[in-house]
Formats: structure tokens, sequence, C-alpha cells
């Protein structure tokens, strides 16, 4: 058997067990983060999936649909890994820190070209305002504020007014330190962010 032939029956077998909707979203992930969603055409995103291109229209209804269901699953993938560190956290404190323990693991995950920061921000600076896929983003921002305030909450003492001011600055704190570490390719920056957030935590307790 020749080495194309080998690459056909092993693509023909990978069809077979991945559905085209899953292989277009994995193509997505990829080519979204790694070029960007406006340099990353539906010809690219077919060659990728190794799917014909009406599978995509099959599928979804648009390009902007596709990068609605990219952004929802990389919502899900970084809740994975927060939770993943939220069942480690054995006092309110631990449970602020796994916030931003998640986002340290989001940014060491293996990357084509490298971590180029958070991939819902990087979309959502692509994106026009008041598209589904910026409301996406949006939302999934409020839910890491919202994660972070109902840790701060379970501090005893801690009033919900207090709480959901906290968290406000530990948000900007992690959005920033993301943005830096994006540029920078590294998590460094996340791992300082985590050690201020501790520092006031104890200040404002």
């Amino acid at each position: 058997m020749s080495a194309r032939a080998g690459r056909s029956t092993n693509q023909a077998a990978k069809a077979a067990v991945v559905p085209a909707r899953e292989r277009l979203l994995q193509a997505a992930a990829r080519l979204f983060y790694r070029d960007g969603i406006v340099a990353t055409g539906i010809d690219s995103l077919v060659e990728q999936a190794g799917v014909a291109k009406k599978s995509l229209y099959n599928n979804f209804a648009s390009k902007e649909a596709l990068v609605v269901d990219y952004l929802e699953a990389r919502h899900a993938e970084w809740l994975a890994l927060h939770e993943r560190r939220l069942a480690a956290a054995e006092t309110p404190e631990a449970a602020v820190m796994a916030v931003f323990l998640a986002y340290e693991d989001h940014a060491n995950q293996a990357y084509e070209r490298g971590f180029r920061g958070c991939g819902l921000l990087n979309a959502a600076a692509e994106l026009p305002a008041g598209s589904p896929g910026r409301e996406r983003v949006r939302e999934h921002k409020e839910a890491v504020e919202a994660l972070l305030a109902e840790a701060v909450a379970r501090q005893p003492g801690r009033s919900p007014e207090s709480a959901e001011r906290l968290a406000a600055h530990l948000a900007f704190l992690l959005e920033g330190a993301m943005a830096r570490a994006g540029l920078e390719g590294s998590s460094a920056r996340v791992a300082e962010a985590r050690a201020l957030a501790g520092k006031l935590l104890e200040k404002d307790a």
C-alpha cells in the first residue's frame, strides 16, 4: 500500500468515527485561535476538517453560527478546567485561586504557534458590536466574575456587596494579567496576578 493510500485510509477511518460537526469544531478551535476568525476562510476550515463544504452548511447555518458554537465550546472547556481546580479547593481563598489556576492551565496548554491570550477575548476583538459571538464572550466573562464573587462570599463575615466589589477588582486583575500573558506567550503574569489576588483577599478581609 502506498503512503498516499495509507493516508486516505486513515482519513476515511477518522471520518467514520468523528462526526463532521465535531471535526469542523475541532478545526475551528485550531484555526480561529491560531490565525484569527477573519483570516480563517471557509475553504481552510473544510480542508482542515477533511469534509466537503456542503457539510459545513449542513451543520451550521453560517460561519457566524460556527463562531458562536466555537466560543461556547471554549467556555465549556474553561469551565472543565475550573471544575477540576475547584474540586481540590478546601477554603474560600483556595476557591478564588481556582479561577486563576484554571486560566494558568489554559495558558499552559499546547498551541500550534504558542499561547496568544484568551481565545474568547481575541475573538471578541474581531467581532462587531452586538454580534452573537461578542454576547457569548460577555456572558463568559460575567460567569467568571460570578464564580469569583461566589468564592469570595464564602469568607466568614463577608457581605454580598463586599464580595461583588472585590470580585470585580479580581476580575480586572485577571483580565489584565491574561492580556500581558498573551503578549508574552507564557502564564507567568497570571501566576503573578494570583499572588496579588491572595494579598487582596488578606487585606480586604
